[in-house]
């Protein structure tokens, strides 16, 4: 019988409680809601433009991939007044000027439950258009957001971002500058009421972010350096790992 991933680790091994606890607690949960991933990352940009008296409200964003991070990554991002304006997937990438609302996921949502090709939402949207075999990164923006692939960025893309205005990049796995990405945790908590839910996970990304700027500012990266957070969030990361192995007898 399987373990219930909602009960603490203390109840289910009373004999290492206060151990188990204390792990479970300094891990990450395990993620009981699809949103996390995606949320997460708009929330984490959130924190990451905060902190140079940004918003990203009125933001172009470019998103990459068409699953379900990339959906979740979109409607958060209209919930909060920016504008995504592309999606792809493995044959090329859609854009639209006007950029998507709810309505418009909806259909991207019943096109890809269709398995239908990206190219049939031009089909609605005439200011809107497909590309072959490309990527969405020389689309003129502000952050863009690799959802498609692991290690979806190489030299040619980042270059590509840089020269179309892109000043910040988010992946699943943490924030990077271009080229170089981290190893960052997305962390979310299983709660019935959503509110609580969205709640709790914004509070993690702040806890997260604030890791890597202290973990950066530890090995010794300033605040304003470009790469603080790439690195800082390696070095979080790393401890991380690290402290839960530990906790787990695993070295």
């Amino acid at each position: 019988m399987e373990r219930d991933l909602s009960v603490p680790l203390s109840y289910s091994c009373p004999t290492h409680a206060g151990k188990f606890y204390r792990a479970r607690v300094f891990w990450s949960g395990s993620s009981l809601r699809t949103e996390a991933t995606g949320y997460g990352l708009v929330f984490f940009v959130q924190r990451k433009l905060a902190g140079m008296n940004k918003e990203i409200k009125g933001l172009r964003c470019a998103v990459s991939g068409s699953g379900k991070i990339t959906m979740h990554v979109l409607e958060k991002l209209i919930g909060y007044g920016a504008l995504p304006i592309t999606v792809s997937d493995s044959k090329g990438y859609l854009v639209d000027e006007d950029g998507f609302d709810y309505m418009k996921i909806c259909f991207l949502r019943d096109i890809k439950a269709q398995q239908r090709s990206l190219r049939d939402y031009s089909k609605t949207y005439a200011r809107s258009k497909y590309y072959d075999e490309a990527k969405p990164w020389s689309e003129r923006g502000d952050v863009a957001f690799p959802c498609g692939y692991q290690n979806e960025i190489d030299q040619s893309d980042a270059i590509n971002l840089v020269n179309s205005g892109y000043r910040i990049l988010v992946q699943e796995l943490g924030l990077t500058s271009f080229v170089k990405r981290s190893c960052g945790q997305i962390w979310s908590q299983s709660c019935v009421a959503l509110a609580i839910y969205v709640r709790k996970l914004k509070e993690a990304m702040k806890r997260i972010y604030r890791r890597a700027l202290k973990a950066a500012s530890d090995f010794g990266y300033q605040k304003e350096s470009p790469e603080a957070l790439v690195h800082g969030a390696v070095f979080s990361a790393f401890l991380t790992i690290a402290q839960a192995m530990s906790d787990q007898g695993c070295v």
